[in-house]
C-alpha cells in the first residue's frame, strides 16, 4: 500500500511472500518454531515475495555497496517548480521532493532483489505459514532523531495515525486489510489481519510504514491530513537542517544515528549533506548547474544531453558524463484522461485522441530517436504483456469476456499498444481513423471545422502542465487535435495550482501527463491505484478509472500464490488495463543520463533497479579540492 504523494519516494518495499513449508525445519537463517496448536510459525531477518531471501542474516554488506566509501560532502540537485511543505503524507499542499528522507519503517527492499524486505527497525520477524499475523521485534537501540527511543507504542500510533488521517485511499485499503494492531511490550509490536482478504503481503505491507515520534506529534499538535513547513520527527540518517521554502532545502546527516553500524547500512548514507534547489524555470536551471550552484543533474531532457553539455567544465573534464544503465521498470509516464468527465467515457473519442500523439514523429524529429515507447504498464520487465495471450492467460480473462466485462479480441488480439504514425507531425491516416472515431461517437464537424454533439456542445480539451520543457511535445499534440475538430489547448501553470487542480478532491483537468503505477509483484496497492472503490478519493488513481473488469483482476491477482501465476496473472493484468485505454503511453529509456562534477564517484557495477545517487555514492573530497583550486568550481 501507497501513502506518499507524487514527488515523495514510497515508503512500502516491494510486496512479498513467503513459499509454504511445512513440519519442522532449518533453512538457512530462518528457524521454525511449533506452537501448542501445531501452528508453524517463522521466525527471519526478512520475508520474500516467493522463494529465499538473498542475503542471509549474517550479511556483512549488500553486494552494490562499497562498504568503505567514505563519509562526508554534499550531495546537491534541482528540482522544477517549488514546495510549501514537508509534509509528504498529505494532499495539500506540495511537499519537498525528499521530504520522506527523515523516515525509516521497519522493514526497507533493496536495490538488487524483487519482493524481497530485511529488518531495519527491528532485528526478526515471526508469522504464521498463512501469513495471517506478523510479529516485528523491535531493535531496543533505536533512536529518533531528537535522541528519544523508538518504541512499539510509537509503530502502533504510526499505523493508527495513517489509518485515520492519511491518504483517503490509503486508508480504505487499510482498513479492509488490517483488523488490529498492538504492542506486546516495549519492543514487539503484532499487527493481525482481517479474514477474506488475501494476506500474502501483507507482512511487507504494514513493515513498510513510515514511523513517526508519538511524543513529538502529540506534544506540537501536529496533524497529518496538513500541509506543514515543520517535518515530523522520524529515526533516519538525515534530518531537515535548514530551507527556503519555495526555493531550497537542506538535509543534514545525523552523527549519532542509530542504525549506522547495521550491515545493511554499510556503504550507505555517505554525504554530510544533501541539498534540493528548486527552479521554476528548466533553462535557468541547466544554467544554475553550468555555473555550480549544484553539482548533480540527472538529465531527463534529452535535447539538451544531447546539444547541450558542450560547455568549457564539460570539455575540461571537470563536469563528467554518464550513461549508466538501468533495469528498473519503466515508469509509466503517459498523458491520462480525467475518465469523471462524460466527454471521456465513451472509448472511440480515447481511442481518436491517442490517435492524435505522434510518438514516431516526436522521438525521431525531437529525441534524436533515443527514446522507447511504453506500451505496458510493466515495461521493461517479464511481465510485460506480449503477442496472442498465453492458454494461462486466456483462461483467467475467459469469464470476463463471458460476463461481458471485455471485448472477446483480448482473448486473440496482442495486447492494446500506442498508435503507429509517420514522419510528419499529423500522421494523415491516423487522422482518418480517429474523423471516423469521433463521428461514430456522435461528435460531428460543423461548418466551423468545430466537432459538436446532439447538443451543440463544442468539443473542448485542456492540455493542462506545469512543466515548460514539456511545451515542444504538447503544442504538437494540441495542433492535431484541432486538426481533428477539437477546440484544444494548452494550459501551463505553476506547480502549486497543478497539484490543487488534478489532485482530489477538485480533479479539475481534461488530460495531463502522470505516471501508471505498478509495482514488480503488485499487492494490495493496485487497489489504489486502479480500483473502483478508490477512484474519487485516490492521488493515485488520477484517472478515475472504475473498472468492474480490472476490480475483478485485481482480486484474481491478490490471490495468486506462485511466482508464475502472478507472472500469469499479471500479464493478464496488463491487457485489460491496456484494454481500458484511459492513457497514451509516452516514452522510456533503459539508462539514466548524469551529469555530474567530477567529485562524485559510485560501485563500478551499477545496482540493477536503483541508480542510488542519495544511498550509495559517494563524494571524493580530493578531486572536489582539486576542482575548488583549478577555479572550476566555486
Amino acid at each position: 500500500m501507497t501513502q506518499q504523494t507524487q514527488v515523495a519516494r514510497l515508503a512500502r518495499p516491494n510486496p512479498v511472500r513467503w513459499a509454504m513449508f511445512s513440519g519442522l525445519l532449518a533453512l538457512g537463517s530462518m528457524a521454525f518454531v511449533t506452537l501448542a496448536r501445531a501452528e508453524t510459525i517463522i521466525t527471519a531477518h526478512g520475508i520474500s515475495t516467493f522463494g529465499d531471501l538473498k542475503y542471509p542474516a549474517d550479511f556483512d554488506h549488500l553486494d552494490y555497496v562499497d562498504p568503505d566509501a567514505p563519509k562526508g560532502g554534499e550531495m546537491s540537485q534541482w528540482w522544477p517548480g517549488g514546495f510549501d511543505s514537508l509534509n509528504p503524507y498529505s494532499i495539500k499542499g506540495r511537499s519537498d521532493v525528499l521530504a520522506s528522507l527523515p523516515y525509516e519503517s521497519i522493514l526497507i527492499g533493496t536495490a538488487d532483489e524483487i519482493g524481497s524486505s530485511y529488518c531495519l527497525l527491528c532485528s526478526t520477524i515471526e508469522y504464521p505459514e498463512d501469513r495471517s499475523w506478523v510479529i516485528f521485534n523491535l531493535r531496543p537501540e533505536v533512536k529518533f532523531s531528537d535522541g528519544t527511543p523508538m518504541t512499539a507504542d510509537d509503530v502502533v500510533f504510526s499505523y493508527e495515525t495513517f489509518r485515520d488521517k492519511g491518504l483517503s485511499d490509503f486508508r480504505r485499503i487499510f482498513a479492509q486489510n488490517v483488523k488490529s494492531a498492538e504492542a506486546l511490550d516495549a519492543h514487539r509490536v503484532k499487527f493481525t489481519f482481517n479474514d477474506g482478504v488475501p494476506w500474502r503481503d501483507l507482512p511487507a505491507d504494514v513493515g513498510g510504514l513510515s514511523i513517526i515520534s508519538k511524543a513529538d506529534y502529540v506534544a506540537n499538535a501536529r496533524d497529518l491530513e496538513e500541509n506543514d513547513i515543520r517535518p515530523f520527527i522520524g529515526t533516519g540518517p538525515y534530518s531537515l537542517e535548514r530551507m527556503n521554502i519555495g526555493q531550497t532545502v537542506v538535509y543534514r546527516r545525523n552523527p549519532d544515528y542509530w542504525g549506522k553500524a547495521l550491515p545493511i547500512n554499510k556503504g550507505q548514507n555517505n554525504f554530510d549533506t544533501i541539498r534540493m534547489e528548486y527552479f521554476a524555470d528548466s533553462a535557468a536551471a541547466f544554467e544554475a548547474f553550468k555555473a555550480g550552484a549544484y553539482t548533480f543533474r540527472k538529465e531527463n531532457t534529452l535535447k539538451i544531453w544531447a546539444e547541450q553539455y558542450d560547455f568549457p567544465a564539460v570539455k575540461s573534464g571537470a563536469i563528467k558524463l554518464e550513461e549508466i544503465p538501468s533495469g528498473a521498470k519503466a515508469t509509466g509516464q503517459a498523458y491520462v484522461f480525467n475518465l469523471r468527465r462524460e466527454k471521456f467515457q465513451d472509448i472511440r473519442v480515447r481511442q481518436a485522441i491517442g490517435l492524435m500523439f505522434n510518438f514516431d514523429w516526436t522521438n525521431k524529429t525531437l529525441f534524436y530517436g533515443l527514446y522507447a515507447r511504453v506500451n505496458s504498464f510493466w515495461e521493461n520487465t517479464w511481465m510485460a504483456a506480449e503477442g496472442a495471450p498465453s492458454p494461462e492467460e486466456a483462461a483467467l480473462l475467459q469469464p470476463l469476456v463471458e460476463e461481458g466485462l471485455l471485448d472477446a479480441s483480448i482473448l486473440t488480439d496482442p495486447p492494446v499498444s500506442g498508435a503507429v504514425s509517420g514522419d510528419r507531425q499529423l500522421d494523415r491516416g491516423n487522422l482518418r481513423k480517429a474523423s471516423k472515431l469521433m463521428d461514430e461517437a456522435g461528435w460531428a464537424v460543423g461548418a466551423d471545422g468545430m466537432r459538436r454533439n446532439a447538443k451543440g456542445e463544442v468539443f473542448t480539451l485542456e492540455v493542462l502542465s506545469d512543466n515548460p520543457s514539456f511545451s515542444r511535445i504538447n503544442n504538437p499534440l494540441v495542433e492535431n487535435l484541432r486538426a481533428l475538430g477539437l477546440d484544444a489547448k494548452l494550459s501551463e501553470v505553476d506547480g502549486a495550482q497543478y497539484e490543487d487542480r488534478v489532485r482530489p478532491p477538485k480533479y479539475d483537468f481534461d488530460l495531463v501527463t502522470e505516471f501508471a503505477r505498478t509495482t514488480y509483484f503488485s499487492g494490495p496497492e493496485l487497489q489504489q491505484y486502479y480500483g473502483s472503490a478508490t477512484a474519487d478519493v485516490s492521488a493515485f488513481n488520477v484517472m478515475g478509472l472504475k473498472s468492474p473488469a480490472v476490480d475483478r483482476m485485481i482480486k484474481v491477482l491478490l490471490a495468486t500464490r506462485t511466482k508464475d501465476d502472478l507472472t500469469v496473472a499479471t500479464k493478464a493484468m496488463d491487457r485489460v488495463l491496456r484494454a481500458e485505454q484511459f492513457w497514451i503511453p509516452q516514452w522510456y529509456k533503459a539508462a539514466d543520463w548524469v551529469a555530474s562534477y567530477d567529485f562524485y564517484e559510485h560501485p563500478a557495477t551499477p545496482a540493477p533497479y536503483a541508480l542510488g545517487e542519495f544511498s550509495f555514492w559517494w563524494y571524493n573530497a580530493e578531486k572536489a579540492a582539486a576542482l575548488k583550486a583549478s577555479g572550476a568550481l566555486k
